[in-house]
Parts: structure tokens; C-alpha cells; sequence
């Protein structure tokens, strides 16, 4: 167990972006095509975090041409590029799927006012 603990903690990103439930991200992911590679960006809400340690992921969510889509991106994943932080959100919830039954504004989350 503690060769597998080891393993992990080689694998972990020293910078961790900070990703909390609410926030509305923009997700650079690296994506490759053949033998070329290009970042695409995905921007929405977090709706959730799972895990934790080397499994840790988020999922984020957004509407798209009147469809919901999401996405679940490991955290310590090479292939996320970079996480900015767009808006923070205030929530009370720890996972926000009951967004996903709400169409246009009440599915916003309030920003956090600091």
C-alpha cells in the first residue's frame, strides 16, 4: 500500500488550481488529434468535487444550444491544462445537481459578494 502511496504522491500537481462548488470555471484541456495537439477550452458551473488525493475530480456543467452538457475532470490530470476561475459563487449546498432540472435564469448561482 505504501508503494501505491508513493506512486500517487509523484503523480500530484504542486500548483492545485482552486475549485469550489459554485464557481463558474474556464477548463483548458490539452486534446490530442493524430499526432498534433491543441487546448480547447470549456467553460460552465461546478457542480460538484469528488474523492479526493489523486482521484480527486470536479464536474462542471453548462448549457450549450439549449442542452445541458457535462464534463468531469480529474483534478491532478495532465490533460487540464489550467483552471481560471471566472465568478465565485455562493451556494449552501456541497453538490448542486439540482440545477440540472432548472432552465434559464434560476438556473444562476448568486456571486459571492466580498
Amino acid at each position: 500500500m505504501d508503494a501505491l502511496k508513493l506512486i500517487a504522491q509523484d503523480s500530484l500537481k504542486t500548483e492545485v488550481p482552486e475549485v469550489t462548488v459554485g464557481n463558474t470555471v474556464r477548463v483548458h484541456v490539452r486534446i490530442k488529434e493524430g499526432e498534433r495537439e491543441r487546448i480547447q477550452m470549456f467553460e460552465g458551473t461546478v457542480i460538484a468535487k469528488q474523492h479526493g488525493g489523486i482521484s480527486e475530480t470536479f464536474t462542471v456543467r453548462r448549457v450549450a444550444h439549449g442542452v445541458g452538457v457535462e464534463r468531469v475532470f480529474p483534478l491532478h490530470s495532465p490533460t487540464v491544462a489550467k483552471v481560471e476561475t471566472i465568478r465565485k459563487g455562493r451556494v449552501r449546498r456541497g453538490k448542486l445537481y439540482y440545477l440540472r432540472s432548472r432552465v434559464g435564469k434560476a438556473a444562476k448561482v448568486k456571486e459571492q459578494i466580498r
